[in-house]
């Protein structure tokens, strides 16, 4: 599932966002026959460049933490 389309978060989106609205303002038959399929495309890509984008940080965050954690060790292990 997609992630509140109109936030704050998503800003970075908010033109492929909006293109989407608009295909979906035309009605239900322009949905059905598949006419917003390419809008829906890129509103999916550029959901998953901010997933990728956060995972990325995340991991980043996280080995940094695991180097400070280590080095906390190393020091409790030379004071013993």
């Amino acid at each position: 599932m997609h992630p509140h389309l109109h936030n704050e978060a998503n800003k970075q989106c908010a033109d492929v966002v909006a293109a989407l609205d608009e295909c979906h303002a035309r009605g239900f038959l322009w949905k059905v026959f598949g006419n917003c399929n390419d809008a829906k495309h890129k509103v999916d890509m550029c959901f998953r460049a901010q997933r990728v984008e956060v995972a990325r940080l995340n991991r980043e965050k996280a080995r940094e933490k695991k180097k400070q954690i280590q080095a906390v060790w190393q020091e409790l292990e030379e004071e013993s």
